[in-house]
């Protein structure tokens, strides 16, 4: 059973940023960064950190609430 976990995909789109963008910035092949949009993949929390950097964000932003993922 697959939840979406995070919001990575939705925090790019209001930040105008693309996939290939944040992958050029972590050094993360594109596919990688793909798989995390699509929750096919998570990333580890090291990089969970790096992008809400990025994005300045804060990391909480780069989730689902939790009462969401029934």
């Amino acid at each position: 059973m697959s939840k979406d976990i995070n919001r990575l995909k939705v925090v790019l789109a209001e930040k105008k940023k693309t996939n290939k963008w944040l992958a050029e910035e972590l050094s993360k092949d594109p596919a990688t960064v793909s798989k995390w949009c699509t929750n096919t993949l998570q990333p580890n929390v090291e990089t969970l950190v790096d992008i809400a950097k990025l994005l300045d964000v804060e990391i909480q932003d780069l989730f689902w609430p939790i009462n969401k993922q029934q």
